[in-house]
């Protein structure tokens, strides 16, 4: 399995959870009908506007949806961009990153 470094995290103005890859495009995220869809001007994948699923929520949906759909492992570093991101957000985040990563 490849991975791919996150080098950035953010709320845009339309309140959907997006990552963008450092250098990983997927552009056919869609194909597997999850609600995660890829922005090829922006190059990063967003989520719709959480409903019943919190921004946390999205987040693990669409980092296993590219595991499983690509073979691609994102990853967080430690200069990962954090835009519009409640400091809570980040922190649970950075929790559950740490908890898949030990298993």
């Amino acid at each position: 399995m490849n991975s791919d470094t996150i080098i950035e995290i953010a709320i845009d103005d339309s309140g959907r959870l997006t990552i963008k890859p450092k250098t990983q495009k997927f552009a056919h995220i869609y194909r597997a009908a999850t609600e995660v869809h890829w922005d090829s001007i922006n190059e990063r994948l967003y989520s719709p506007k959480p409903r019943e699923w919190s921004h946390l929520d999205w987040y693990k949906h669409m980092i296993s949806g590219v595991e499983s759909e690509y073979g691609c492992k994102l990853v967080l570093a430690e200069d990962t961009q954090w835009i519009n991101v409640p400091n809570k957000l980040k922190n649970e985040i950075e929790a559950w990153e740490k908890t898949i990563r030990q298993n």
